[in-house]
C-alpha cells in the first residue's frame, strides 16, 4: 500500500514501478520524474517529449505508482 500523504490523498494500493529520474520542482518532496538516458537513445519520440533538456538537478530514482 501507498500510505496517505500531507495533501489529503488517501492510501492507494501498488501498481507498478519504474526506474527513472527526478528533479525536484519547489521542494525536495514535490517535482518531476524524467526518463533515463537509455530510454532516450532508443526512443526519438521521447526524445522529442524532452526536446529542452532534463534539469541537471535529475537524479536516479525508483519511483512507485499507485493503482488508483
Amino acid at each position: 500500500m501507498l500510505s496517505r500523504d500531507t495533501e489529503g490523498n488517501g492510501y492507494s494500493p501498488f501498481a507498478t514501478y519504474s526506474n527513472a529520474r527526478y528533479a525536484p520542482t519547489y521542494s525536495d518532496a514535490v517535482g518531476e520524474v524524467y526518463p533515463l538516458p537509455e530510454e532516450l537513445e532508443q526512443d526519438k519520440e521521447r526524445r522529442d517529449l524532452y526536446a529542452d533538456g532534463i534539469p541537471d538537478s535529475a537524479v536516479p530514482a525508483l519511483v512507485l505508482y499507485p493503482l488508483g
